[in-house]
């Protein structure tokens, strides 16, 4: 079986049409068309991208005794919609008015922006999904909640910190969770950087949560390398304020158990297959 064959078989599988890739891939539907026909076959270099969009590997796309992908993956593992229900009810019923307020500012800063991945998930996904996390592991407070939903809106909203309109603790977890390099070496800027939470339980735990969230759905969108290099910041500067949260915060003890366990998990499974 040839690498057009392949394309279209898995394109079909799919229910994929010549045009819906030919789109993701920002190429002609002809393009696609003459590839699985093999009038002329896709460059090397387009490959990663089309097997990516397929949800398959490179390997099968061109080994014809190749086995087929197993499974389907999606990015969207939980329903944004009831995420969003979920914190919008769990903030009204323990009248959390920051929340509220974060909720709506989270959606209105987010507009329009999606997560890295092939199904082009809506941003707000991972500060509701991390928000979420917090629910489930106890971590009723409405200004953790609240920073949750805002982590990263600085960095990439183009907001000032100092100017969301939420309460002056919830500000600074925000503002605390922003990294920005400035006149330093990325080095330098991010052991300022996590230095700088360590003495601010609430931009410290949603750290956290947002690396555990990260962790745990990195191989959707990141490449080998990036994998790696997450992994080394994870186990080098994230455990190590990890450890100071569960030093320091003894509230948080349980929860900073089982934001570890999964981590651990994850990077562990991972180092065996990079």
């Amino acid at each position: 079986m040839s690498i057009g064959s392949q394309i279209a078989k898995r394109r079909k599988e799919l229910g994929m049409t010549q045009e819906s890739l030919a789109f993701s891939l920002g190429v002609s539907f002809q393009a696609v068309s003459a590839w699985e026909r093999e009038i002329y076959l896709p460059e090397t270099d387009k490959l990663k991208d089309i097997a990516k969009i397929l949800s398959t590997s490179a390997a099968w796309l061109l080994e014809e005794d190749a086995l087929p992908p197993r499974w389907e993956l999606h990015d969207e593992i939980f329903s944004i919609d009831r995420m969003y229900m979920q914190v919008k009810a769990a903030a009204n019923a323990l009248g959390f008015v920051q929340t509220q307020k974060a909720l709506v500012l989270m959606e209105n800063y987010h507009e329009g922006q999606v997560r890295k991945g092939k199904d082009k998930v809506p941003y707000i996904f991972h500060p509701l999904m991390i928000t979420c996390h917090a629910l489930a592991l106890g971590l009723k407070d409405d200004v953790l909640l609240s920073a949750a939903l805002l982590h990263d809106v600085v960095e990439d909203c183009g907001v000032r910190a100092e100017d969301l309109d939420v309460s002056e603790p919830v500000r600074e977890a925000v503002r605390l969770l922003s990294f920005s390099q400035g006149t330093d070496s990325r080095e330098e800027a991010k052991e300022k950087y996590y230095a700088a939470m360590r003495d601010n339980k609430i931009a410290a735990m949603v750290k956290l949560l947002d690396r555990c969230n990260n962790i745990s759905l990195m191989a959707m969108g990141f490449g080998k390398e990036k994998m790696a290099d997450y992994i080394d910041e994870t186990e080098t500067k994230v455990f190590s304020l990890l450890n100071h949260v569960k030093h320091n915060y003894p509230e948080y003890y349980n929860a900073v158990f089982l934001l570890k366990y999964q981590m651990v998990s994850v990077m562990e499974t991972l180092k065996r297959l990079l």
